[in-house]
């Protein structure tokens, strides 16, 4: 009797799994294993142990096959390749000719594209072994290069999903417009990315191209009943340049000039913490700055219980979903207004989307936040009726699942978009 190919299994690759910044790939894995899929996870690199604080985080490690790691053993890659070439001598010189057509230019380049074209070889081996029908990866760089190469090379097909905003300013360089034309379907995060990989593509692919929003558990979050709103500001992120966690300790010094009690907490760490931490010392305002480091995903939930709003002064995003995780905790929050965030936070309503870089609008709103409890409640309740509604990761993951099952999303987005209307 043979098999039905829908109930083989996927598999799911990224350029590091699980990570502590990514944990939405982590629920999405979950949510897809709860919708009644088969996921195997692979990952190009191996993160540490010692970066997870969570058991499932440490668990996802230890399911995990790792490209690199594999790569590393001679005798491993070689006998990968040789497998590939035995099975299907057409289709790993095929893969081999994408791989220097879809090259950028210049020698570094060269070697780096031959070395995703090794890792492509351990991956196809290594889902062929598996029976895995289906590939997915996340992020359009490197390790979507390696997804494209590993599905020529074997005949499975494969998938992205794509957040941005980095990819849109390097198209070029990571072939974005011949992958997307080889997958057999795109996962947009948001309307916004959506059109940027329309725009990068040629027409006759945006039918592949779907919507599928990161989401949360609502559930994990503010279940506790909320005190009276206070004056404690969290941020939540990758202390990395373009988050603007430095933004947003000068913007605190402007409110604790008027609201001397306020507190931030910055949850998280990264290359721009040392410049965050000597601009609150320079302003003076170090006493009511901390630096909580990485969290687990637990103690996250807990810090956002505690908090007053969420503030994420970013350069560029996609769809923060650490915004999701504080609106699900009904706190409001403050973001810049780029790519996707008003997808996900109505201006006025669920908090407030500022332009970026503009540290006195930042402060401003902050300070308004302060000053009026009952707006900041109003705000937190609006934001939990929009994460259940629109970010809720078991309905994405119900609708994911359904667009693995079809082999795509055939130009639909999922259904039930609308936002009820009260009444």
């Amino acid at each position: 009797m043979n098999q039905d190919p829908a109930a083989e299994p996927i598999a799911y690759l990224t350029g590091d799994y699980p990570k502590v910044s990514h944990t939405f790939i982590l629920r999405e894995v979950e949510s897809l294993r709860r919708a009644g899929l088969e996921v195997v996870t692979c990952s190009i690199r191996k993160p540490d142990e010692a970066e997870f604080k969570g058991e499932e985080e440490r668990q996802a490690r230890r399911e995990t096959f790792y490209v690199i790691a594999a790569a590393r053993n001679p005798l491993r890659l070689l006998g990968a390749h040789a497998r590939m070439v035995l099975r299907s001598p057409g289709r790993w010189f095929s893969a081999l000719r994408l791989t220097f057509r879809t090259r950028p230019p210049g020698i570094k380049a060269f070697f780096w594209q031959l070395f995703y074209f090794a890792e492509a070889g351990v991956l196809a081996d290594h889902l062929q072994a598996r029976g895995v029908r289906h590939l997915h990866n996340h992020f359009g760089n490197s390790s979507c290069s390696v997804a494209m190469l590993a599905a020529e090379m074997s005949g499975i097909p494969f998938s992205f999903t794509e957040h941005g905003p980095a990819i849109f300013f390097e198209v070029d360089r990571w072939a974005l417009g011949e992958k997307i034309a080889r997958a057999r379907f795109v996962v947009a995060i948001s309307h916004f990315c959506r059109s940027q990989l329309m725009l990068f593509s040629d027409p006759v692919h945006w039918d592949k191209i779907t919507i599928v929003h990161c989401g949360v558990d609502p559930s994990s979050y503010g279940q506790r009943p909320r005190g009276a709103f206070g004056k404690r500001v969290i941020f939540v992120g990758r202390l990395d340049p373009v988050k603007g966690a430095p933004l947003l300790v000068e913007a605190m010094a402007q409110v604790i000039a008027r609201h001397p009690e306020a507190q931030l907490t910055l949850v998280g760490d990264g290359p721009a913490r040392p410049l965050a931490e000597a601009r609150a010392k320079a302003l003076g305002i170090a006493g009511s700055v901390t630096f909580a480091g990485f969290q687990s995903q637990g103690a996250v939930a807990a810090l956002l219980e505690e908090a007053d709003m969420l503030v994420l002064p970013s350069f560029a995003e996609g769809v923060p979903v650490v915004l999701m995780e504080a609106l699900a905790s009904r706190i409001p929050v403050i973001a810049s207004r780029v790519a996707g965030v008003q997808e996900l936070v109505e201006d006025g309503v669920s908090g407030f989307a500022v332009p970026p870089g503009d540290v006195a609008t930042l402060a401003d709103r902050i300070g308004q936040l302060m000053e009026d409890p009952q707006l900041a409640s109003r705000m937190g309740q609006a934001g939990r009726l929009t994460v259940e509604h629109e970010f809720d990761i078991a309905a994405e993951g119900i609708w994911l699942a359904e667009v693995f099952r079809n082999g795509g999303a055939g130009g639909r987005l999922r259904p039930d978009r609308a936002m009820p209307t009260e009444g």
